[in-house]
């Protein structure tokens, strides 16, 4: 989900396994000569939002020795949490809807198409998309809380890593 930490917790994972980290939406963003994903919303809609994703998904292999930090929605369509899972090792950062709105509340830029800092409906948005979303994430290798440390976090995954 949005503010969930996948990118906060991702680099600090990604500095202590020693491996590079990788952001979707920014690799989107340069597959689109620099549009925001406001911009490519607005602009080209959502369906084609999530097949420039799923094409950028594509181009991360396995084994490359990076931790991915993905858009909330990618796991939930073109089938890209089955590849996910084939191309590596995925956590779900499980954060309730009550505080991701207030992560998002904090966050000074306004930059998530779906989710609106100023919507009076967006925790019943939030919600519903975790509703939504919740059996898709939940197909991840590992669920943690996204309170979890990253140096409990890198202890829980190692035995993955040394298989």
């Amino acid at each position: 989900m949005p503010s969930s930490g996948k990118s906060t917790l991702g680099k600090r994972l990604a500095r202590q396994l020693g491996y590079r980290f990788v952001d979707t939406d920014k690799l989107v963003i340069q597959q689109e000569g620099g549009r925001s994903i406001n911009d490519i919303f607005r602009t080209n809609g959502e369906t084609y939002f999530r097949e420039v994703e799923n094409r950028v998904l594509r181009t991360i292999q396995p084994d490359s020795r990076l931790v991915v930090a993905t858009g909330g929605g990618m796991p939930c369509f073109h089938d890209n949490m089955a590849y996910i899972k084939t191309a590596g090792f995925s956590i779900f950062l499980d954060v309730s809807p009550e505080q991701l709105l207030e992560r998002m509340q904090r966050h000074s830029q306004d930059d998530r198409p779906l989710f609106k800092r100023q919507d009076p409906t967006l925790l019943e948005n939030l919600r519903q998309k975790y509703t939504d979303r919740r059996n898709f994430y939940l197909q991840a290798d590992l669920t943690v809380s996204g309170e979890t440390a990253v140096e409990e976090l890198g202890r829980q995954i190692e035995p993955y890593l040394q298989s």
